[in-house]
């Protein structure tokens, strides 16, 4: 098994069940990026940094069985995970691929299409990440990205300063990782220069009451990460216990909402062959 720093989130298994609660949240959104990238039978289509692999099934499954889900990452303990869904399921159209996308590691694949959300912000050199994605993909292939480009857009009202705190954490812990929280501001330069054409370019932010879906994927990453980063030592026990009462606290009160970190949904397609 690999080591839980592989991956600054974690691989443990409260952020397997988290990444799961996160795909189902987010999983309309990026059923609508894919439709606008015409995803469907046939396609071989690259999931980028698959994690556990749950948007890899939802690809399975537009793709069809004449298709063909390459799912790659770093982790084994996430691959691990995605294998045995896919053995439940009776899958046969993902290929789990280990991969250390920082290190230059890439499946010798040419796709049709590729997926990529959170990704970039958590590798240490994005923009090489970015070239051998495009390299492996078709000429005219298409890259959808969900990338966030202002994550501290993320806040209460009414205002709660411990989460203000815990989101200014998780932003130091990136970077001091090596990420970027704000990557997607770099990431459409980048695409240019690679030859590619924005086809879709859009924002989203959304504001979210306790009743919403993105409300739970919210307060399980607050729950979940301020734990972590009490391991990591970015963070005292005592206060991620204070940040985990004040928010629990601010979620009774009447009309309280939450403004989700910003995100920038991206489609390009690929034009001239670059080299990387």
């Amino acid at each position: 098994m690999t080591s839980d720093k592989e991956y600054v989130l974690g691989t443990h298994d409260d952020e397997i069940a988290r990444l799961g609660l996160q795909h189902r949240a987010w999983r309309p959104r990026a059923l609508a990026a894919w439709q606008s990238a015409e995803i469907g039978p046939g396609q071989t289509v690259l999931d980028i940094g698959c994690g556990p692999g749950y948007a890899s099934l939802d690809l399975a499954e537009l793709v069809g069985p004449s298709g063909c889900i390459v799912a790659l990452d770093k982790s084994e303990r996430f691959l691990n995970a995605l294998a045995t869904m896919c053995r439940e399921r009776g899958l046969t159209n993902i290929t789990v691929d280990k991969a250390d996308l920082d290190a230059g590691e890439f499946a010798e694949v040419f796709g049709d299409r590729a997926w990529i959300r959170w990704v970039l912000s958590f590798v240490k050199d994005p923009q090489g990440v970015l070239a051998r994605v495009a390299a492996a993909l078709k000429p005219g292939g298409l890259m959808v990205l969900h990338e966030y480009f202002d994550y501290a857009t993320w806040r209460a009202a009414p205002r709660c300063p411990e989460l203000d705190g815990f989101v200014k954490a998780v932003m130091a812990s990136w970077r001091a990782s090596g990420g970027e929280p704000d990557i997607a501001l770099s990431v459409l330069g980048w695409l240019r220069a690679l030859g590619f054409e924005l086809q879709c370019l859009c924002p989203i932010i959304d504001i979210v009451d306790a009743d919403h879906a993105k409300w739970a994927w919210l307060r399980a990453f607050i729950d979940v990460g301020r734990r972590r980063l009490v391991d990591l030592g970015y963070m005292t026990a005592s206060r991620a216990d204070s940040i985990w009462q004040a928010f629990t606290a601010f979620e009774t009160e009447p009309g309280a909402r939450m403004i989700a970190p910003g995100v920038l949904e991206i489609v390009a397609s690929r034009l001239n062959v670059t080299t990387g």
